[in-house]
């Protein structure tokens, strides 16, 4: 349907409504307090993501660390293994030694005590540690005694014992005692007889039969 005019006057415009001046200020405080959060939130996030690439660095330079101390102490307990092994060699050379040495400075020992007893001989010597067993021939029962009280003055042997003597007749016609005895190796050896070389003469030859 046409509407027309007849009247010839303007139709009047419908009036704009004017936006409250409060409502204007609400959405700008609005819209500033959006822009000021969004812009706290991206500064936090910018330094939570540096820390955290931080601790990140700092996590792999540890673990890179760790795995060097443990290097260097697999190396470490190496070489005391090692100093060990060395260690026990040299203590095994050095008691061999030691051994040999003690072993020459003993028979020494025992070769100037018996040259100072007459009528006397050994048959047997045997070593345990610092234990000695001593088997003998004597021409006679006063020889064994002075072979033990020269064992014993020489400051070399402790704990010097007879455990047996008795006649044999290991020689037809002469009168010999077989003997056995113990000692132990003094622990500080004392005493001049040790600087005494022996007497490399010819051990007296037993006494004739008979007795006393």
């Amino acid at each position: 349907m046409i509407r027309i005019n007849l009247l010839g006057q303007a139709r009047p415009k419908a009036a704009k409504q004017a936006v409250p001046l409060e409502a204007t200020v609400q959405i700008l405080f609005a819209v500033v307090a959006i822009g000021l959060a969004a812009l706290i939130l991206g500064i936090t996030y910018y330094q939570q993501q540096r820390q955290l690439h931080a601790t990140q660095q700092r996590i792999l330079a540890l673990k890179a660390e760790k795995a060097s101390l443990q290097q260097i102490k697999r190396d470490v307990d190496r070489f005391e293994s090692e100093k060990a092994v060395l260690q026990q060699r040299i203590d095994v050379i050095e008691t061999l030694q030691k051994n040999r040495t003690g072993a020459q400075d003993l028979l020494q020992m025992v070769a100037n005590t018996v040259v100072r007893v007459d009528s006397l001989w050994l048959t047997s010597f045997s070593r345990s540690g610092s234990s000695l067993t001593i088997e003998g021939e004597a021409g006679s029962i006063d020889a064994v005694a002075n072979f033990i009280t020269e064992m014993k003055r020489s400051g070399y042997f402790d704990n010097v014992e007879i455990k047996d003597a008795k006649e044999n007749d290991l020689v037809p016609s002469v009168t010999t005692y077989a003997f056995s005895m113990t000692a132990s190796v003094s622990a500080t050896p004392t005493g001049s007889a040790q600087a005494q070389p022996a007497d490399t003469t010819a051990p007296p030859k037993p006494a004739a039969k008979g007795r006393s």
